[in-house]
């Protein structure tokens, strides 16, 4: 038995880490499968000797080792009940680059996307390309042999790899890579573990009846996504068991191996020439899936650099996604499928050539009714929306999924079209309407029944289907497995797939390699029931979870929780772009990311027996450095709208726990600043001079780097009151209510006030009402009840004169775009917060959109030159648009504007002034925002719609940003 005393020697013994505390475990609990086991421990080496340690303790105390990287495994190849191994934190380093012999070697760590950034100065990239390239490492790809897009031009990952540095199951190193007969059989002649190794295959191979017995029970040789059990049928075509030049290379079998037969520690890869930049696609659009594959054959004849299908389910649920609503520009009317086929050529007149012929092979065949060209970023984004798909499943509300089982099999193309017809008729004769997506092109594609694995009678169906369609991939002698792996999920179906004799020579392959069954036991090999351990206990009662937010979008906070599928998007590094879990990029720790908030808030929801299932400590960590930007609400393919889970958690924690003095002085921030400007000169004495503002700052727990944000001279409420009617246009254009945040009205009046001349200025009336502040203090803070009350009074005071005729409109965005998002969720009447929510806009999104009316133009605007650089707030990423900001800010026909390519600011309202959390906010800052600013010259305009934005970037790097509606007022003529 091995208890926490044991795992502390264990954790003594490493210089990386190792966890065992509840919360770590139930993170590492589950992948992206349908599978929950919990481990005994997470182990993150740093180095060979740690994983060496590792291996010695679970030798001694006979448990697996469960090797991971980014965790995004479809299969279960990344749960168990031993020490799962987390390379993704420190071995992540790119090793050498070869560029006359086009190789890489790596950790196994490095994310596949990343590099390819590195590779790309040199004109070369790793080809094959996953939906989660992203954040899927190369130690995975070569795990699961994974394929991706571009496997019909560039080949899978087993084509890749050329070497493999690995620690075997004894502990020993072994390096391996191609070799010939010659020193084959030497290293049989070896009295080692790597001896015994080349020797086991040798004699378990050489036989040749058993080279037929392979040939015959083994997938089609055309069919190249193909990976199920392990590739001993790449390993006989070589010079040691067939008269051909090839040599041999253990790598063919360590490739899709699943981490079962050693432990990598490097790889070294072959890499291509980047593609052709000239390129184009056609998306063809079909009104059946039979129509849809029956033209696969035909379009591959066309030398494709991708064939890719999604079908209307896929497609429908784009449709709720915000960041994926801009990438279905080019869908005409409902098709059933899409096949995205993408050309390239080194010059235009080939491609087009290519182009015409293409698109006379799809009119002849009359199959499809909308063939749109798309060129140049149109491509990246129809094939985002084809990358998205997996995560975009988890949008189907309520417990019904779709699921992973048989969504991997892969068959030779020219059985694809049978192949689905009859798939098609399985999937009626079970009363199931299957999704359908992927890899046209390679024989595969990713089919998922429609499950509620909560429910016994649909994990039996789980079974059955899956039992189903084993036999008919069978009788096409297809591959079970194309490029996700086998697995927990289909690892059982292995014997019946390649033979019980060819299964024999596979266990005898693992024994040899990994006698003690250490590595990822339960994988491949004496595999795990594939309808047990669940990620939901089958026909439990479900817990019912009160919540002062309204759920009800998601059936309720729990399912809203488990929407999260465990794609992995949260995981994407900086350099990926996008928001989504900054504080993730700091740290880099699973507990920090989207899928690790959901996952733990999941877990005590269903799990806890206490009355308030929300009054865990383990949560408070897990949701401590969520900074709420919102980044997920969009950037999730699956919406886990995590900023809102953390509001009510904070919520209903405070209730058990009580509520601090720092957190109630940041929540009531608005009326302490009423207080305040009774006396604005002296308040701005205690908070600027620098004994008494570091007595308020120690005292409060906030940071002493940070200065304390100071009362304007006067407020934006009481400079209305005086100036506004004297600016009041006499022939308006429209008129709009003004809606003045707490921000702006006490800190930024200045910002109000060029506003309200902008405005003016431009013939716009604008309309003021007394109303309440916004509430964003109280929800970051967890504060709902008084949140819920503002909302509704603010509600109660617009519902009758905000519509599209008087807008509602403001400057901060995590003030304005609540009436956008949180108000729906507080509202008594959700039916007014919806009208109201539809006819709000922040200041940059309305300014826009009258210049697309032909409102405003650039005459109104100075013509001389001015450099920008525009840092977009988070809120307005998830909630609008920062392109709205930068086509007004490029209005004056000279002015120059660029966007960074940041991500959260990391102040995030009070989060950055937090003493505790200082330093990752300014390790957010650093990660894009502060370099790109630092590096801008002297006179070059920081611009910045957020005023946390706005001081962080001063705190980083003492330049001043200015708002973008400060900028064009200035540039008013």
């Amino acid at each position: 038995m091995i208890n926490n005393q044991t795992l502390t020697s264990l954790q003594h013994q490493l210089d990386g880490e190792l966890q065992f505390d509840k919360l770590t475990k139930s993170l590492y609990a589950t992948d992206a499968s349908v599978y929950r086991r919990i481990p005994l421990a997470v182990a993150f080496p740093k180095h060979k000797k740690d994983i060496k340690s590792l291996i010695d303790f679970a030798k001694k105390h006979k448990i697996g080792l469960i090797p991971r990287t980014a965790g995004t495994s479809l299969a279960g190849q990344c749960v168990g009940e031993g020490i799962v191994v987390d390379v993704s934190k420190h071995f992540t380093k790119i090793l050498s680059v070869d560029k006359v012999n086009k190789t890489v070697t790596v950790e196994p760590g490095v994310i596949r996307d990343d590099l390819n950034r590195y590779l790309a100065p040199y004109q070369l990239f790793f080809g094959p390309n996953t939906s989660t390239s992203n954040r899927c490492m190369i130690g995975g790809m070569v795990g699961n042999n994974s394929s991706g897009t571009t496997s019909i031009k560039y080949g899978v990952t087993r084509d890749k790899v050329v070497e493999i540095q690995t620690i075997l199951s004894d502990g020993s190193e072994a390096i391996f890579n191609n070799i010939t007969k010659e020193t084959f059989d030497k290293k049989r002649e070896q009295d080692t573990l790597e001896g015994k190794i080349y020797d086991t295959i040798y004699q378990e191979l050489f036989p040749e009846e058993i080279k037929e017995q392979i040939i015959e029970h083994f997938p089609k040789p055309e069919i190249h996504r193909r990976n199920t059990g392990y590739a001993i049928d790449a390993l006989i075509d070589t010079q040691i068991f067939t008269n051909t030049d090839k040599m041999f290379n253990m790598c063919e079998l360590l490739t899709g191996s699943e981490g079962t037969l050693a432990f990598t520690t490097a790889i070294t890869l072959k890499i291509d020439d980047l593609p052709p930049k000239e390129a184009l696609m056609i998306a063809a659009h079909f009104k059946t899936i039979e129509d849809c594959m029956k033209a696969v054959a035909p379009v591959m004849k066309h030398g494709l650099y991708t064939c890719e299908m999604m079908d209307k389910t896929i497609l429908d649920c784009t449709k709720n996604n915000i960041s994926q609503l801009k990438n279905r520009f080019f869908i005409v009317d409902d098709p059933q499928a899409i096949l995205m086929l993408e050309l390239r050529s080194h010059d235009k007149e080939s491609l087009q050539i290519q182009k015409d012929e293409l698109l006379q092979t799809l009119n002849l065949s009359d199959l499809s009714y909308a063939n749109p060209v798309l060129i140049g970023k149109e491509i990246d984004q129809a094939l985002e929306l084809r990358k998205a798909g997996l995560g975009l499943l988890g949008n189907i509300v309520g417990d019904k999924k779709a699921v992973a089982c048989i969504e991997d099999t892969a068959v030779a193309i020219s059985d694809l079209d049978n192949y689905i017809h009859e798939f098609t008729d399985l999937m009626d004769k079970h009363g199931q309407k299957s999704v359908y997506y992927a890899h046209a092109g390679a024989g595969e594609l990713h089919l998922r029944p429609i499950l509620d694995l909560k429910k016994s009678e649909d994990v039996v169906l789980f079974k059955k289907i899956t039992d189903d369609v084993a036999a008919l991939v069978k009788k096409y002698n297809g591959s079970m497995s194309g490029e996700h792996g086998d697995g927990i999920v289909r690892a059982e179906y292995i014997p019946y797939m390649i033979g019980e004799a060819n299964y024999k020579i596979i266990e005898n392959i693992k024994t040899v390699f990994d006698p003690d069954y250490i590595f990822n036991p339960g994988k491949i090999v004496n595999a795990y029931p594939m309808d047990q351990k669940l990620r939901y206990e089958v026909d439990r009662k479900e817990p019912q979870v009160q919540t002062l937010l309204d759920f009800s979008d998601s059936l309720g906070i729990l399912r809203a929780t488990e929407k999260c599928n465990g794609s992995g998007d949260c995981r994407k590094s900086v350099e990926a772009g996008g928001t989504m879990c900054p504080s993730y990029r700091a740290t880099k720790n699973e507990k920090d990311t989207t899928r690790g908030r959901a996952n733990a808030l999941r877990e005590f929801l269903t799990n806890s027996e206490k009355a308030n299932k929300f009054d865990h400590k383990e949560l408070k960590e897990v949701f401590d450095l969520c900074i709420s930007c919102k980044g997920c609400s969009s950037e999730c393919p699956s919406n886990v709208d995590v900023a809102t889970l953390k509001a009510e958690f904070e919520y209903q924690y405070q209730k058990e726990n009580g509520t601090s003095l720092r957190t109630k002085l940041f929540a009531y921030n608005n009326r302490l600043n009423n207080l305040g400007r009774t006396a604005p000169g002296l308040t701005n004495f205690f908070f600027k001079n620098r004994v008494t503002a570091q007595i308020l700052k120690s005292s409060l727990g906030v940071a002493k780097e940070r200065d304390l944000p100071l009362l304007s001279k006067q407020s934006l409420k009481s400079w209305i009151k005086k100036k506004l009617p004297k600016l009041q246009p006499s022939n308006p254009i429209q008129s709009v209510y003004f809606f003045i945040d707490e921000f702006t009205n006490h800190l930024d009046t200045t910002i109000g006030i060029d506003a309200i001349e902008l405005l003016t200025h431009l013939n716009y009336e604008i309309k003021i009402i007394d109303h309440k502040e916004s509430g964003r203090t109280f929800i970051s803070k967890g504060l709902l009840g008084q949140a819920k009350k503002l909302a509704n009074d603010n509600i109660h005071i617009f519902k009758d004169i905000i519509n599209e005729n008087t807008p509602l409109i403001g400057l901060e965005p995590s003030a304005i775009l609540t009436f956008r998002d949180e108000y729906i969720k507080l509202a008594n009447h959700k039916e007014y917060a919806q009208k109201i929510a539809e006819n709000t806009f922040l200041i940059d999104e309305f300014l826009a959109n009258e210049v697309k009316k032909g409102n405003i133009n650039k005459h109104k605007f100075t013509t001389d030159s001015k450099t920008i650089k525009l840092h977009g707030h988070c809120h307005q990423k998830a909630l609008s648009n920062v392109q709205t900001t930068f086509s007004l800010l490029n209005l004056p026909e000279n002015f120059k504007v660029t966007i960074i390519p940041s991500g959260c600011c990391g102040m995030a309202g009070s989060f950055g002034y937090e003493k505790e959390h200082y330093e990752v906010s300014m390790k957010i800052g650093e990660q894009t925002l502060f370099p790109a600013v630092r590096n801008a010259p002297q006179d070059t305009i920081i611009a910045a719609v957020g005023t946390s934005c706005r001081h962080q970037i001063f705190d980083g790097t003492q330049r001043k940003a200015l708002h973008p509606i400060s900028i064009l007022k200035e540039a008013l003529v």
